[in-house]
């Protein structure tokens, strides 16, 4: 298998993850691996993972890493015609981000860069309401489920971004800015990789 482009994109709620991975996915032929669409497709065609993660989530329980890595497994080799993949909203853990090495090596891969997009909490704060009130978006109409969010991403997803700076693959972008901006500075640090690739 052909070295590809693989690209994990991180930053707190309203840091601007889903405008500019549509940008990015455009830009270098990736494939989006959103572990939100991979659950509902799973449950939706009723596979063994999707009746798996049914059943913890029926009981209000999280679904383990070996379910989501399952799915994720599957959409990796699942895919052909890609230039590598852009992972969003996961790995949300560092046992997550070590499967996906894990995962990642099995198929001749790996992550080539972490792109974090730092945002001050007041500007997300921001964000978060006037995207309420475009799209309707319940939990980003209240202050205290936006500070919760803020705050669960800060304890529980940070600490991801550490592990990939051990690896020296963490990249910091500005994410404050037009969006053109921010996304020329997100090039700026994929177009040499991608050469690589």
């Amino acid at each position: 298998m052909q070295k590809k482009l693989n690209l994990v994109l991180f930053g707190p709620p309203g840091a601007g993850k889903g405008t500019q991975s549509e940008k990015i996915i455009k830009k270098y032929n990736l494939t989006h691996i959103s572990t939100g669409e991979l659950f509902r497709k799973h449950l939706v065609e009723g596979t063994k993972l999707g009746l798996e993660a049914q059943s913890f989530m029926d009981h209000g329980k999280l679904v383990p890493d070996k379910i989501v890595i399952g799915m994720v497994d599957d959409k990796i080799r699942s895919t052909t015609g890609t230039s590598g993949f852009i992972f969003d909203g996961f790995p949300r853990t560092v046992p997550q981000a070590k499967a996906l090495d894990k995962l990642l090596t099995s198929v001749d891969g790996s992550i080539s860069v972490m792109i974090s997009l730092d945002v001050p909490e007041e500007v997300l704060k921001e964000r978060l309401r006037n995207r309420a009130k475009i799209s309707g978006r319940t939990d980003d109409q209240d202050d205290v489920k936006i500070q919760t969010r803020i705050q669960e991403y800060r304890e529980k997803t940070m600490p991801v971004s550490s592990y990939y700076e051990g690896q020296g693959k963490l990249v910091i972008i500005n994410g404050v800015g037009t969006i053109d901006e921010i996304f020329n500075n997100i090039c700026s640090v994929l177009d040499p990789l991608k050469e690589l690739v």
